[in-house]
């Protein structure tokens, strides 16, 4: 249920079309919560039905032209609420846990090359995380609210990167006892 809740969230950080909010959600959002183009506009359709959003008028109607969405006093109290509710943690969903827990029972070749791209990978992402920090959130610019939060997500994916990062180092180190 959080797709439009993050989208509600994008839209009222800045009214956007479908498309820029694709790549919106490729920029920020969707590290910690993704979705398809195709989800993205379903999702916007359902919104403006029930009458959290809508399209801005165009200055001059053009056939095809791209519909640009804003969040209406609805779509913000849904939101508030929905940040204001409480939510039990979901049990996590790795298909690597239970590749490494069905090599346990079938042999494990093949899986020292995946652990070793999924370190890559993660550290990687941990790259790209301490790169936007850096770039985003210099120690001057976190006084207000809004950014201390923007921020505390990113640390939170600062630090579950390097969680895998630190695992999978661990994770290895042990495959590789004999």
């Amino acid at each position: 249920m959080s797709l439009p809740h993050a989208i509600l969230t994008a839209l009222l950080e800045k009214p956007s079309s479908g498309l820029e909010l694709t790549r919106r959600f490729d920029k920020s959002i969707g590290y910690f919560w993704s979705a398809t183009h195709q989800q993205i506009y379903r999702e916007l359709g359902k919104l403006e039905q029930a009458g959290h959003i809508r399209a801005l008028p165009a200055p001059v109607p053009v056939r095809g032209q791209r519909k640009e969405y804003e969040v209406l006093p609805a779509g913000r109290e849904a939101l508030g609420t929905w940040v204001a509710r409480s939510e039990d943690p979901k049990p996590m969903r790795a298909a690597l846990l239970l590749r490494m827990r069905a090599a346990a029972v079938v042999g494990a070749s093949g899986l020292r090359a995946e652990l070793t791209r999924h370190l890559a990978l993660h550290q990687q992402q941990l790259d790209e995380y301490l790169a936007i920090e850096t770039r985003d959130f210099p120690s001057e610019r976190r006084h207000s609210e809004p950014d201390r939060l923007r921020h505390l997500v990113l640390r939170g994916g600062i630090e579950m990167e390097r969680f895998w990062v630190e695992w999978l180092t661990g994770a290895l180190a042990e495959l590789g006892r004999e």
